[in-house]
């Protein structure tokens, strides 16, 4: 298999009134990048966040509001390299570590995950830091397998994973997104990451937001072990 450039990465990202923060966010990948990436954002913003990313060389698709699962997993499927990396459109994520996350996948990973909790995710809420370290527990023992951080918005995936895979949760993407390639015996890593504080206000209420991704997490994780027993008869 020959080794992918930046030419062969999509990076790809869902987008709700983000204004102040999708221009630095995409000056960011294009840095990153070299200006080599394609860059897809799915939005349904009211407040000019398609008209930047325009601006600024992305391919914007717009759709009414849906949350946050559809627009990324729209996003996903629309992006048209074999690579695609999935970010938040926030600034909270390292676009600099795209290039290493690319060598990854060169090495033979099929996913690969931004840990944001191994450093230990200082500029997180508190509420949040602690959610999410319990939702990597909560999949750690349903997923039978070492989790650390199931809701990052960082990854690396090879194209075969996210055509192969139907997807199915909206709140708790994020979650299912690493959960599924786990559980089929995806090669997964996950590579510690730093993490910023956002640009802009916060969507996601962390008390029905936190409610909807646990029950991502069982859904996901009962689906896949039934899907594991079948394949045994």
């Amino acid at each position: 298999m020959s080794e992918y450039t930046l030419d062969d990465v999509s990076v790809v990202m869902g987008s709700y009134n983000e204004a102040e923060a999708i221009g630095p966010v995409l000056d960011d990948i294009d840095a990153a990048t070299d200006g080599r990436a394609e860059v897809v954002v799915v939005d349904g913003s009211s407040d000019g966040t398609a008209d930047i990313a325009r601006e600024k060389g992305a391919t914007v698709i717009e759709q009414e509001p849906r949350g946050y699962g559809f627009a990324v997993c729209k996003a996903l499927l629309s992006a048209s390299n074999p690579v695609r990396i999935t970010t938040d459109c926030d600034g909270t994520y390292p676009m600099e570590r795209i290039p290493d996350f690319l060598d990854l996948i060169n090495e033979g990973y099929d996913v690969v995950s931004g840990d944001r909790l191994y450093h230990g995710a200082e500029t997180m809420p508190t509420m949040n830091r602690y959610g999410n370290l319990a939702f990597a527990a909560l999949s750690s023992v349903l997923a039978g397998d070492h989790l650390h951080d199931v809701t990052t918005g960082m990854r690396a995936y090879h194209e075969d994973v996210i055509e192969e895979i139907t997807w199915t949760e909206n709140t708790g993407l994020s979650a299912e997104l690493l959960i599924r390639p786990v559980m089929r015996g995806y090669d997964v890593r996950e590579e510690p990451i730093a993490y910023d504080e956002r640009l802009g206000e916060t969507k996601l209420d962390p008390f029905s937001g936190g409610a909807e991704i646990a029950g991502s997490i069982l859904r996901v994780c009962a689906q896949e072990r039934k899907r594991q027993l079948t394949s045994l008869f």
